[in-house]
């Protein structure tokens, strides 16, 4: 009993140290920061109820990130311009999702600033899975019970309730009712 109670104020205490560091930073209640966190180039975060952060978790850009409520999120980059969002309970291992494409794609703007076609929001939907050194792109939408395999490099919308592998995705199992 006398453990778990220091354990919830070690959590506290993270999360008050980090609400304080990040401005930009809301935690939602009971939020298990097991590793450390880190905000970049004004990227607003909102981190759902009950998620655990493991390892090293990153943001960065100057779009928004929402992450649901029992989410796991363990050594997780994510980079936006615009915005992510991840449903609740969902599982992110390891992973990047990143909302643009940082440059410009034509040789003669490739040193200009980005422009609005080089990103899109990204959205995982409920219980969704996204396996270690996978890829999430730029205006993804990964349907709810959906999982991404490991080092999967997804460009395209995952439908729900299916398994994705590879580079470039296919659907290798679809989860029937």
């Amino acid at each position: 009993m006398r453990a778990r109670h220091a354990v919830r104020l070690v959590f506290a205490a993270k999360r008050a140290w980090y609400r304080l560091r990040y401005r930009r930073l809301t935690l939602g209640r009971d939020v298990e920061i097991r590793g450390r966190l880190r905000l970049r180039r004004g990227v607003r975060v909102s981190i759902g109820d009950r998620t655990r952060l493991n390892k090293l978790v990153r943001f960065a850009g100057p779009g928004e990130v929402r992450v649901g409520a029992d989410c796991l999120l363990n050594a997780t980059w994510i980079g936006t311009w615009t915005s992510v969002t991840v449903g609740d309970r969902c599982l992110l291992s390891d992973c990047e999702l990143l909302d643009n494409d940082f440059h410009n794609l034509a040789p003669e703007q490739r040193h200009a600033p980005p422009s609005p076609a080089t990103r899109a929001p990204i959205v995982l939907e409920d219980n969704v899975w996204v396996g270690a050194h996978a890829l999430v792109l730029k205006g993804v939408r990964v349907g709810r019970d959906s999982v991404v395999g490991a080092a999967t490099v997804v460009r395209t919308d995952v439908p729900p309730r299916v398994v994705v592998v590879g580079n470039p995705q296919q659907t290798v199992k679809k989860f029937h009712d």
